[in-house]
């Protein structure tokens, strides 16, 4: 098991970095060449910044019962296939259950950006989401049988 980070804007990568050191579980981020991220524990990975350049070396890289650490629906249900257990950045797993339902969310969205007209759009960042993800990631690694 180890912990994979989509670097390219996840807003925990601090909080991942501390829990995953605590546990001692190893550390994987990939981003690309435009993010200068540095990690005390883990590793940073750059790749080319070439359209889902990240998200199809997580996909490769990734294999069962590593945890990622992503915003993105498109890449959670391909590590999904995988058996990979994917949290985003507010500490909500994605799963088999809810992940047709969030593709279809971001494709009704897309087609009403399309028309020119607005859907309602991502709340500010909150501590209740910061202390909501680290619960989870923490329960998880506490309970690695579970899942």
């Amino acid at each position: 098991m180890r912990i994979i980070i989509d670097g390219d804007a996840c807003p925990v990568i601090e909080q991942t970095e501390k829990i995953a050191r605590k546990y001692n579980i190893e550390l994987m981020l990939f981003c690309d060449y435009n993010h200068n991220i540095k990690l005390k524990y883990g590793k940073v990975i750059k790749v080319d910044q070439s359209f889902q350049s990240v998200d199809m070396i997580i996909l490769n890289k990734s294999k069962k019962d590593d945890i990622i650490v992503t915003d993105d629906y498109g890449l959670a249900s391909l590590v999904l296939a995988k058996e990979c257990l994917v949290l985003n950045s507010k500490g909500m797993q994605y799963t088999e259950n809810n992940i047709d339902y969030l593709l279809m969310k971001r494709h009704i969205n897309k087609k009403i950006r399309d028309a020119g007209k607005q859907h309602p759009t991502s709340k500010k960042r909150t501590k209740k989401a910061d202390l909501l993800f680290k619960d989870k990631l923490k329960f998880i690694l506490e309970n690695k049988k579970d899942f």
